[in-house]
């Protein structure tokens, strides 16, 4: 199933000595994006690359699972983690809000 693109950010994945991935992560990952004390599903597309190694920078499309949480919260030039629990493996900032606000109104509806 495709990622909504919700958002578009700029992603930094740590690398294993600094506490990141151990492996690569391909479009499809699902790991948490934190903001304001709070972790949330984000599923990524990486639609520049076939895989992000740790340690490299990556454009990637964003899609929330509860995507009306985010309207007006999330906006360009915000910083946020990328996490995997409680474990940081990697940092982010928004570049663009792309499709949230449809996504919002599509989760109300289907509700």
């Amino acid at each position: 199933m495709p990622v909504p693109h919700d958002i578009e950010a700029e992603i930094y994945f740590l690398p294993p000595e600094h506490g990141g991935r151990s492996s690569p992560a391909f479009s499809g990952y699902r790991p948490q994006f934190y903001y304001e004390g709070h972790d949330w599903d984000a599923p990524h597309e990486y639609s520049d690359v076939e895989k992000v190694n740790p340690g490299e920078k990556v454009r990637a499309y964003l899609g929330f699972l509860s995507p009306q949480e985010h309207v007006g919260r999330v906006y360009p030039g915000m910083a946020f983690l990328v996490r995997e629990g409680n474990r940081t493996v990697g940092y982010g900032v928004v570049k663009k809000i792309l499709d949230l606000e449809k996504s919002a109104a599509r989760a109300v509806q289907n509700k």
